[in-house]
C-alpha cells in the first residue's frame, strides 16, 4: 500500500479551529481533562449487508448515552456505516443516505437508457438471455460478478465526507476497514486509501460483485476472513471494544432446499466461525451488542430504515453497560465537534483529463462521453453519471477517477479498466410469439460483436435466429471521428421467413419468403436521440407457396435494388415497460428498376409512441401509419401487415394485410409488484383501432377496426414475458404469450 499521505489542508484547519475552541475552556476543566485518563473506546462493526443498517441505530444511542468512540473498525455493510461516521457525517446525514438507496440504486448499474449511445440502445430490442461470453482471448470467459460495482461506488461516495486518498488515522475517526485477499484468502485491514473504492473492497460479495482491485490485491468482502474485526481494533490500541455483530444466522435443515441455500449456508458457515473467534477474544470490559434483525436478511436494502430501529433497541437495552463509559456532556460535545470539523469538498477545475492504461479504446472516444470538462468546477454529481455513461459504452469492466497533482497542473485521472475477457463478445437469446392457435414463432438467437478493429472504434457484428423465422445479417460499422457522429457501414443479411395469408378469419396459404440483400449505408447519430441512415440496397427475393391455395405466383425469383433512408428515434427509459419517454422510426424505401428491380415503387412508413407516469399509473400511446407514393402498386412480399398482440389484439399475427396502414393504440398499466433488480410485475389494458387498405385478398374488408386486450407482464431472468387475452369488435379473440420486447 502507499505510505500515509498528510492530512488535507481542509481537515486541518477544521481541527485546528476545534482544538482552538477547547483551549478557550476554563483552565481547571483543561487540568481535570489532564488527570483523568478516559479508557480508547473503539467500536467494532460487522459485516452483515442490509441488516448493518442497525449501525445506525447504535451510533444513534451511544450518541445519546455520551459514549465516545476514539475508533471503529468495520467489515462490509460495517466498514460503510463506520466509514461514514469516522469522516464525520452524522447518523441523522446517514440515515438520509440511507433512506435513498435501494437495490435498484446499488446494483443497477446501466446509466439511465436515455443517456445510452444509439448502438447500445439497439440491443434492448433483442431479448438477450445470461451473461455476456468474451472471446477476447485462448478461451471464453465470463464476468467476475453480477455486478461491477460501478453504481456501488457512486452511492458509496455519498457516505463519505473526504474525497481522494487519505491516511485513515488522520480522519476525524481512527478508522480500519477489512477487506479479503482472493488469491492468498488472508485478511487486508485497510489504514489508507480512497474511502469509497475500500469500502467497496470490503462489501464485494463473492460472485454477486466484481472483485475490487487495490494496489495490485484482488479484494473481496472481508466476511471471509474477519466480519467481526475486533483483532484491527485491538492494533490500534483499543482499551474498551463495542462490537456490534448483525451477521445472519445460519438456516435451518428445512430451508436447505436449492443450491443456492447451500451456497449461501456455506458462505455463512465460513463467516460465523470467525466471528465466534472474534466473539471468544472479547474480554470482561467489552460490550457484544448483537441486534434481534427476525427475518431481514442480507439482500433487503429496500428496507434499510425499517432495519436501523432495531439496532437502536439492541442498544437501549445494554444501556448499563454502555453508561459506564459515558462522559460530561461538556467533554462529549468537544470531542463531537473535533470529529464532526467540516471538510471542503474538494472540487476545483482540473486542467486535464486523462485515461490511465487504455490498450483498446481510444481515449478521445471515451472522453466524447464525459460531460465533465477541463477548466470547469467539477460537479460530482455529473462526474458519477460519466462512470455510469462510460460503463454503459460496454467496453469496461470497471471505472473509477481519482485526481492527481503535478506540480500546479491538476488531472482527472479515470481508471477504466478494459474487459478482461474483451474485445470480442457472443451473447445469445431466446424470443417466443404465440396466439395458441395458427401463429406461433419461437427463435433461438446469437450475437458476434468484435470491437475496437481500429482506432476510430470500429465494429463487426453478426447476428443469428433460427426457428419459424430464420435470419443472418453480418454488418461492418466504421465511424469517421470521435463520437461516432458519422459512420458507413456495409451489410449482408439473408432470411427465411413464413407469411400467413387470410381470407376473413380463415388462414387460406402459407407462403415460404427466402431473402438475400446487400446494403451498404452512410449514417449519423445523434448520440443519445437517434441515427439517420441513408442507403443503396439490392437483392434477391424467393417467394414459394407452402400449403393453401394460390393467391400470388406459386413461385418467383424477384430481384430488388433501391434507395433506403431510415430514421430512429429513441428516448425511452425503457423498452420492456416504458414509464417515461418517447421513440419513433420513419422509413423510406425506392425499389428502382434503373438499379435493377423487378418492380418500381416507393414505401414509406412511420411510427410513434410515447409513455408517461404518474405514480406507479402509466399511459401509452402509439400511432402508426404507411402506404405507397404514387401510383405503383406494392409487391405482396413487401406488403404492411397488422394484428397480434397490441397491434389489433383478438387477431392473429399479420392476419390483416394490405398497401395502406393506419393504426392507433391507447395503453394503461400499472406497477403491481415492484422488482429488485428486475422491473417488477405489470397490469394493464390496451385499447386499438386500425385500417389496412387495398388488401391483398380483395374478400378482405377495408373497414376500421376496432380491438381491446387485458394483460400482465413481468420481467424474468429470461427476459419480458407478457400474457394477454385480445378480443377484436367482430368477436374474433386470441390469447397472447410473448417472450421478449412486446410494446
Amino acid at each position: 500500500m502507499k505510505p500515509a499521505l498528510r492530512l488535507p489542508l481542509a481537515v486541518a484547519a477544521g481541527l485546528l479551529l476545534a482544538h482552538a475552541a477547547q483551549a478557550s475552556e476554563p483552565a481547571e476543566h483543561a487540568a481535570t481533562a489532564q488527570t483523568v485518563k478516559r479508557p480508547k473506546v473503539c467500536l467494532v462493526l460487522s459485516g452483515g449487508g442490509a441488516r448493518g443498517a442497525a449501525h445506525t441505530g447504535v451510533l444513534r444511542v451511544l450518541e445519546e448515552l455520551r459514549v465516545p468512540i476514539h475508533c471503529i473498525t468495520g467489515t462490509s455493510m460495517g466498514a460503510l456505516v463506520g466509514g461514514a461516521y469516522a469522516t464525520g457525517m452524522s447518523v441523522d446525514e446517514i440515515d438520509k443516505v440511507n433512506a435513498g438507496i435501494t437495490v435498484e440504486k446499488l446494483f443497477k448499474e446501466k446509466p439511465p437508457r436515455q443517456e445510452l449511445m444509439m448502438r447500445r440502445k439497439a440491443d434492448d430490442y433483442i431479448n438477450f438471455v445470461g451473461p455476456e461470453i468474451g472471446l477476447g482471448s485462448e478461451e471464453a470467459t465470463l464476468t467476475k460478478g453480477v455486478v461491477s460495482g460501478v453504481q456501488l461506488e457512486t452511492v458509496l461516495r455519498q457516505l463519505s465526507k473526504v474525497r481522494g486518498y487519505y491516511s485513515f488515522d488522520a480522519l476525524p475517526i481512527q478508522f480500519r476497514a477489512v477487506a479479503t485477499d482472493l488469491v492468498t484468502g488472508k485478511a487486508v485491514v485497510f489504514k489508507e486509501g480512497d474511502m469509497a473504492n475500500v469500502m467497496r473492497a470490503s462489501m464485494s460479495v463473492p460472485g454477486a460483485v466484481a472483485p475490487a482491485e487495490i494496489g495490485g490485491m484482488l479484494l473481496v468482502d472481508g466476511m471471509l476472513t474477519s466480519n467481526l474485526p475486533v483483532a484491527a481494533a485491538r492494533a490500534l490500541g483499543a482499551d474498551v471494544v463495542i462490537a456490534v455483530n448483525v451477521g445472519t444466522p445460519l438456516l435451518k435443515r428445512h430451508q436447505l432446499n436449492s443450491v443456492f441455500g447451500v451456497a449461501g449456508q456455506m458462505l455463512s458457515i465460513l463467516t460465523e466461525q470467525n466471528v465466534q473467534a472474534s466473539i471468544a477474544s472479547l474480554k470482561p470490559d467489552d460490550i457484544l451488542i448483537s441486534p434481534d434483525l427476525g427475518d431481514f436478511s442480507t439482500g433487503d436494502f429496500n428496507n434499510l430504515t425499517k432495519i436501523s430501529p432495531l439496532g437502536e433497541t439492541a442498544a437501549r437495552q445494554m444501556a448499563e453497560q454502555l453508561s459506564r463509559y459515558s462522559v460530561s456532556p461538556e467533554e462529549y460535545a468537544a470531542l463531537r465537534a473535533r470529529q464532526q470539523a467540516k471538510i471542503a469538498p474538494d472540487l476545483a477545475p482540473v486542467d486535464e483529463i486523462r485515461f490511465v492504461n487504455l490498450k483498446r479504446v481510444n481515449p478521445e472516444e471515451a472522453k466524447y462521453v464525459m460531460v465533465t470538462a477541463v477548466k470547469q468546477p467539477i460537479d460530482q454529481a455529473e462526474l458519477d453519471a460519466d462512470m455510469r455513461r462510460l460503463y454503459g459504452t460496454g467496453d469496461f469492466e470497471h471505472v473509477n477517477f481519482r485526481t492527481l497533482s503535478e506540480g500546479e497542473h491538476r488531472v482527472l485521472a479515470i481508471d477504466a479498466v478494459e474487459k478482461s475477457w474483451g474485445p470480442n463478445y457472443l451473447r445469445f437469446g431466446l424470443g417466443l410469439d404465440t396466439d395458441f392457435g395458427s401463429e406461433t414463432h419461437a427463435s433461438l438467437m446469437a450475437s458476434y460483436r468484435a470491437t475496437w478493429l481500429n482506432a476510430r472504434g470500429a465494429e463487426w457484428r453478426t447476428d443469428l435466429s433460427v426457428g419459424g423465422n430464420s435470419r443472418l445479417r453480418s454488418e461492418f460499422y466504421q465511424p469517421f471521428a470521435a463520437g461516432h457522429s458519422w459512420f458507413v457501414a456495409p451489410a449482408l443479411e439473408v432470411s427465411q421467413r413464413q407469411v400467413s395469408v387470410y381470407a376473413g378469419d380463415s388462414r387460406v396459404a402459407i407462403y415460404s419468403l427466402f431473402e438475400s440483400q446487400a446494403r451498404l449505408d452512410l449514417g449519423r447519430n445523434f448520440y443519445q436521440y437517434g441515427q439517420l441512415r441513408l442507403g443503396l440496397v439490392g437483392g434477391r427475393v424467393k417467394q414459394e407457396l407452402d400449403t393453401g391455395r394460390v393467391v400470388g405466383p406459386n413461385s418467383a425469383h424477384i430481384r430488388t435494388a433501391g434507395f433506403a433512408a431510415h430514421l430512429f428515434m429513441d428516448r425511452l427509459d425503457s423498452v420492456l415497460f416504458p414509464r417515461s419517454g418517447w421513440q419513433s422510426h420513419a422509413n423510406v424505401y425506392n425499389s428502382s428498376t434503373d438499379l435493377g428491380a423487378e418492380f418500381g415503387y416507393t414505401k414509406w412508413d412511420f411510427d410513434v409512441s410515447l409513455a408517461y407516469s404518474l405514480g406507479e399509473n402509466t399511459f401509452n400511446v402509439a400511432l402508426a401509419a404507411g402506404g405507397g407514393l404514387g401510383n405503383k402498386r406494392i409487391p405482396g412480399y413487401d406488403k404492411f401487415q397488422l394484428g397480434g398482440f397490441l397491434r389489433q389484439s383478438g387477431y392473429a399475427t399479420g392476419q390483416l394485410m394490405g398497401e395502406d396502414l393506419a393504426f392507433g393504440r391507447l395503453m394503461y398499466y400499472r406497477r403491481i409488484s415492484p422488482g429488485k433488480l428486475l422491473e417488477g410485475l405489470y397490469g394493464g389494458v390496451s385499447f386499438e383501432i386500425g385500417r389496412v387498405s387495398k388488401p391483398l385478398l380483395p374478400e378482405n374488408l377495408e373497414t376500421w377496426r376496432k380491438s381491446v386486450a387485458a394483460f400482465v407482464g413481468m420481467d424474468t431472468f429470461v427476459g419480458p414475458l407478457y400474457f394477454g387475452l385480445g378480443r377484436a369488435a367482430d368477436g374474433a379473440t386470441s390469447l397472447y404469450l410473448v417472450l421478449g420486447p412486446a410494446f
